[in-house]
């Protein structure tokens, strides 16, 4: 076994002691349940979950819906179900304040629901990994998984019932496997699908989320807020990396036992679109460059998109300091029509103009000046993440490489 495999081992039970030694206690339904009696294969009822077997206890029930995946290939990540201790009961600061522990070049996920915004710092993400929150009237969950490096955001109500979500303590394809708390069924973050369990087939809700750099983030939006690290119901070391050299474009993924796509590295960093039947995927190499920004013009599903890129932003996951993390950039992906015309970009020092009326636009898709100052880009819905993560769930994508 190499040194540097060693390492990644110790570092990953160091995490699991951490996390385990002060988890905060949530209420979860219990795991002994009465098994539904035959088969627990039934019509979806909105308003109505089904009882039975936890998946949790036992993946392998033969009451549950057949699964989407070979339960035997879910590996445990060591902790035991919220070892890893999701945020529960959020709690929030003014940019102001929160500008006071962090850095300008550290990772934050912004989410805008009607105009409620908040931002969700990685540095805290990381050690908990899904915050249960209420953005703008709508129940989510917002979540990331750092041996992926994917933070997405998903509405948590399942057939027209919310609940919340925890850490399984376990993985698949080295993904963070989530459950529900209502029927303890299981679920893959990078998709959003119920794959083990009682609710078998559903899938979540995707709400467009991105990262930003903290500079990004309390520039353009000065009256968010930002998840507070002080309340978060457990103690951590916020602000620095446990998995220290995970984010190496030459390395390997660790606890992964899917197949790698040698179409690119398997730690390359991509941008990733799903549709309703295709899926495309593009290479950080393709989007970035040695310049402070850059627009990329692209098409999915027949639809013209555009692309901006802004350096500035640390990877969570390369040195142990957050904020001295390689720079990775700011990545916004959007629609690039606007009242029905097709806008095309290019890039002028760090920002964006428009080369139909010469406006002025920032990484997060807003014309901050010419005449269409304060016109909104659409937001496309993407996820951000290591090539090997993506390309084993969606074998299928499109992929743009440089």
């Amino acid at each position: 076994m190499t040194p540097t495999k060693l390492i990644r081992i110790a570092t990953v039970l160091a995490i699991v002691a951490t996390a385990c030694s002060s988890a905060t206690t949530v209420d979860a339904p219990s795991s002994s349940q009465p098994s539904v009696p035959g088969s627990s294969v039934a019509p979806a009822v909105q308003g109505v979950l089904p009882e039975g077997v936890s998946a949790l206890d036992n993946r392998f029930d033969e009451s549950f819906p057949p699964p989407l995946i070979d339960p035997g290939d879910i590996l445990s990540g060591g902790p035991p179900p919220d070892g890893i201790p999701p945020v529960d009961n959020p709690q929030f600061v003014s940019v102001d304040v929160a500008d006071g522990w962090l850095n300008d070049a550290e990772p934050v996920l912004v989410v805008d629901v009607d105009g409620d915004v908040r931002g969700y710092p990685i540095q805290i993400m990381m050690w908990h990994e899904i915050v249960n929150d209420t953005v703008g009237g709508i129940p989510l969950a917002v979540t990331y998984c750092p041996l992926c490096n994917s933070a997405i955001t998903f509405e948590r109500t399942v057939r027209g019932v919310e609940t919340t979500f925890g850490t399984s303590g376990s993985l698949y394809f080295a993904n963070l496997v989530m459950y529900d708390r209502a029927t303890e069924s299981l679920w893959n973050q990078l998709d959003g699908r119920a794959v083990v369990g009682l609710l078998t087939g559903e899938t979540l809700t995707q709400v467009p989320s991105s990262t930003v750099s903290w500079a990004v983030f309390k520039e353009s939006l000065p009256d968010a807020k930002v998840l507070d690290r002080e309340r978060t119901g457990a103690q951590r070391n916020y602000g620095t990396n446990p998995y220290t050299g995970l984010d190496d474009p030459n390395g390997q993924p660790f606890l992964f036992n899917g197949e790698i796509d040698v179409r690119a590295k398997a730690m390359q960093r991509i941008v990733a679109i799903e549709g309703e039947t295709d899926a495309a995927a593009w290479s950080l190499n393709v989007l970035s460059g040695e310049v402070p920004a850059k627009a990329t013009a692209g098409e999915f599903e027949g639809k013209p998109l555009t692309i901006f890129w802004q350096a500035g932003e640390a990877s969570a996951l390369d040195v142990r300091d957050i904020a001295a993390g390689r720079d990775v950039g700011t990545v916004g992906v959007f629609s690039s029509v606007v009242d029905g015309e097709t806008l095309t970009f290019r890039a002028e020092d760090d920002s964006f103009i428009d080369d139909q009326t010469s406006s002025t636009w920032n990484v997060l898709g807003e014309a901050t000046d010419g005449p269409m100052s304060g016109t909104k880009l659409a937001p496309v819905t993407f996820v951000r993440t290591f090539w090997f993560s993506w390309a084993a769930f969606r074998p299928d994508t499109t992929l743009v490489e440089a």
